[in-house]
């Protein structure tokens, strides 16, 4: 941790340097955003309530969460192949009985589905299709009602640019809902940038000449394809009979050739995914184009597990700057577990963690090697 945070803070004074090694550590050792937490794990010797007072002014420090982030993406950046796939999902923080935090807006609540007060956040995970590694790149926090917040889209579009701007041409962008809107998908076309977007079938595309809807090109689209995948949500298992093709289309707006690749079997209505990655008679081809967004799903489960993991919703610093910082620190430390710890630290703490809980749970010391060895 300290190598890493050092990385990480290299245009940092001494003092803010210590600050942000005690901070990924103090997140990983109580798995907690809580000051009070954080503040536990250093184990100093004056009174707990300095300790936690020292990390709040220093949590305070303008720019320090893109600092922060710019040294998460630079380490990841060597990890970004020609066909990484850069996920970005747009989520939330809800805080139901938050009233004093700074710049607090209304957030719909993805596991309650309803409205209710947060912030909102834009992740980028980097992950390769069938395997099981991630890499988190980019997170940042936003609210709508802060006096610096432009819209959406351009948070969106800043995510974009900043992993970009270290990544360069590498890796191609999959969004989900909303990445088809107009200022999203023209500079990613005007950029040259390779993705993989879910559409909406009301959008008019041209298809041998004639301007169509896009749902009525998918239903027209031949089908030649077909698979079963399986998805697994909370412990329960859905399987998903699939057809698909693809048809070669333009955007009115644009003259590059773009690929729909149309998928039945998920719902009513097909799912159509846009990209400019050429097309054809290939099921390989077409399947992984398919499996690209698929792996949405996985990175979904992992988003859902860092804001458990690290009890994300638990945040408790007033200031709008403050929270910035934290969920910064918080991408440090999660890229710290996922990257850069190698595979044998890992596998020794895991160790350790599941003799303590085969001791713990059924008090038979012999019960560590069939721990382990599961």
């Amino acid at each position: 941790i300290y190598d890493f945070s050092g990385e990480l803070s290299k245009r940092f004074n001494k003092t803010e340097k210590r600050f942000v090694h005690e901070m990924i550590y103090g997140i990983q050792a109580r798995q907690s955003v809580r000051l009070s937490e954080i503040a536990r794990s250093l184990n100093e010797d004056i009174q707990l309530k300095k300790t936690i007072d020292r990390l709040s002014n220093r949590l305070a420090r303008p720019g320090m969460a893109q600092e922060i982030t710019e040294g998460v993406v630079r380490h990841g950046k060597n990890r970004i192949k020609e066909n990484t796939l850069l996920i970005v999902d747009p989520t939330d923080i809800t805080k139901k009985y938050a009233e004093k935090m700074q710049y607090l807006a209304r957030v719909r609540d993805g596991s309650d589905k309803v409205i209710g007060n947060g912030y909102w956040m834009v992740e980028v995970i980097a992950a390769e299709t069938g395997e099981r590694d991630v890499v988190p790149l980019y997170q940042s926090l936003y609210s709508q009602k802060a006096p610096d917040f432009e819209s959406e889209n351009a948070e969106v579009l800043n995510a974009i640019h900043r992993v970009s701007r270290h990544t360069g041409d590498a890796g191609i962008w999959v969004i989900d809902r909303g990445g088809d809107r107009g200022k999203i998908l023209g500079p990613l076309l005007k950029n040259g940038r390779k993705f993989i977007i879910r559409m909406r079938g009301d959008r008019h595309v041209l298809f041998r000449g004639k301007r169509r809807s896009m749902e009525e090109v998918a239903q027209a689209c031949p089908l030649v394809y077909a698979d079963h995948v399986v998805k697994e949500t909370k412990g329960k298992e859905e399987a998903y009979s699939l057809e698909y093709g693809y048809r070669k289309i333009k955007l009115p707006e644009y003259e590059k050739p773009l690929y729909l690749l149309v998928i039945k079997g998920f719902g009513v209505k097909p799912l159509i995914l846009l990209t400019p990655i050429a097309l054809r008679k290939k099921r390989s081809l077409l399947w992984w184009v398919l499996e690209s967004y698929l792996t949405r799903w996985r990175i979904e489960e992992t988003i859902r597990f860092i804001k458990q993991s690290y009890q994300l919703e638990d945040v408790r610093v007033l200031t709008y700057e403050r929270l910035k910082n934290m969920m910064a620190l918080v991408l440090a430390a999660v890229h710290f577990a996922a990257v850069y710890l190698g595979r044998r630290p890992k596998l020794e703490i895991m160790a350790v963690h599941i003799m303590r809980a085969a001791k713990r749970i059924f008090g038979i010391p012999d019960f560590r090697f069939y721990a382990l060895a599961d």
